[in-house]
């Protein structure tokens, strides 16, 4: 039995592996759950499950938890120290880290020097602090099991290899408007943004699939993940989500990952590594999918691709302060502040004007994304004018 931390267990990966708990209970239990602000999800879930602990990040709903579950035998804490705390429980096995945005760095931290088995579905933790996460994965000999899809792809094509690979390739599905022209992006709605044809994701992650700036973070993600340097990675456009990405070896030989756009399969597959058990998931049906097709990236209608790429080679603290710009961009768009187009024109101005740092501490990486934020709001109000939807 193997016992879980979940967080952010209302999200979409944390909905989807709860459904892999239910559908798994002689395997795992949920002994963790936290969510950020929905609690009355964050309520039915701690009902349906029982878990031991329960953290709602929000404390001004602190109360409603606590009094929802005040007949039950679920402990209730708050606040974003708790969810860095839980982590350490001596009763948990694997942390999900599901947490959206910068917000996960600080628990991933934690489980990680509390030697938990750590499944990460959080790229912005290794975007931001991916130096420091890597020298504390080594130091504290800890598991770190990728779940975004095309990772845990990279992942499986390296099982059992004992030769370097020559390079990978991420696969990105383009999003709803890679054929779009300059014109047309510029009138993309959030609606719009938000209608992935292929996958089930969070608003954050939606929108970024659709700007490419997702793909632009797993770049990064992979660097750290698979100790790469920034020419041994490569996208190409696959709009049908079948193949989840490739390692190329230095015989020129190619492997890829394959199945259906599902994030139960990467999630199942971090809690059970190094096996594999059952799944009711979809199968690719070839006699349906009888085409795959690949394209080069459109970088200069894509920005966000290219500015990710610039982060990753210049290094220090850059990546730290595209993940923020992106996240106040992104937020914006949401709000519909500002327009679509719009969101990597502000990402590279927060870049150009936010100072560089070679080596910075996690401390100074909490300063560097609170510069970056403050820097791209600051810009947002001086150009009311200009940022508009």
């Amino acid at each position: 039995m193997k016992r879980i931390a979940i967080l952010g267990s209302t999200g979409s990966i944390g909905t989807q592996a709860l459904d892999i708990i239910e559908s798994n209970p002689e395997l795992f239990t949920a002994e963790i759950l936290t969510a950020q602000n929905n609690w009355e999800l964050l309520v039915k879930q701690a009902l349906n499950f029982n878990p031991n602990i329960v953290v709602i990040g929000n404390e001004d709903n602190y109360q409603k938890v606590k009094s929802a579950l005040a007949s039950t035998d679920v402990k209730v804490y708050t606040g974003k120290k708790a969810i860095e705390e839980v982590v350490q429980s001596t009763s948990v096995d694997l942390v999900l880290t599901a947490l959206v945005g910068f917000a996960g760095l600080k628990p991933t931290i934690e489980a990680i020097k509390s030697k938990k088995i750590v499944a990460l579905a959080n790229k912005e933790t290794l975007v931001v602090a991916g130096d420091i996460i890597s020298k504390l994965v080594l130091e504290y000999k800890t598991p770190l099991l990728p779940v975004d899809s095309e990772h845990s792809a990279i992942f499986q094509c390296l099982m059992g290899e004992v030769s370097p690979v020559e390079k990978i390739i991420l696969t990105a599905s383009g999003g709803p408007f890679f054929h779009l022209s300059e014109d047309e992006l510029k009138i993309v709605t959030v609606e719009q943004a938000l209608n992935h044809p292929n996958w089930r994701m969070g608003n954050k992650v939606t929108i970024d699939s659709a700007s490419l700036m997702n793909k632009g973070l797993e770049v990064i993600e992979a660097k750290w993940l698979f100790g790469l340097k920034p020419e041994q990675i490569e996208v190409v456009i696959h709009p049908q989500s079948i193949i989840h990405s490739m390692a190329q070896f230095e015989d020129g030989s190619i492997k890829a990952q394959m199945g259906m756009p599902d994030m139960r399969m990467p999630i199942q597959l971090a809690f059970t590594y190094p096996n594999r058990i059952k799944s009711k998931f979809p199968r690719v049906n070839f006699s349906i999918t009888d085409k795959l097709t690949f394209e080069q990236p459109n970088t200069n209608k894509f920005r966000n691709l290219a500015l990710a790429h610039e982060a990753m080679v210049k290094g220090g603290s850059y990546p730290c302060v595209l993940n923020a710009a992106n996240e106040v961009a992104v937020g914006n768009f949401i709000e519909r502040r500002i327009g679509f187009t719009q969101m990597p024109e502000l990402i590279e101005q927060v870049m150009e004007k936010a100072e560089f740092v070679a080596s910075p501490t996690v401390d100074e990486y909490l300063k560097i994304d609170a510069e970056s934020r403050r820097i791209a709001n600051e810009l947002l109000t001086y150009n009311t004018s200009k940022w508009r939807y």
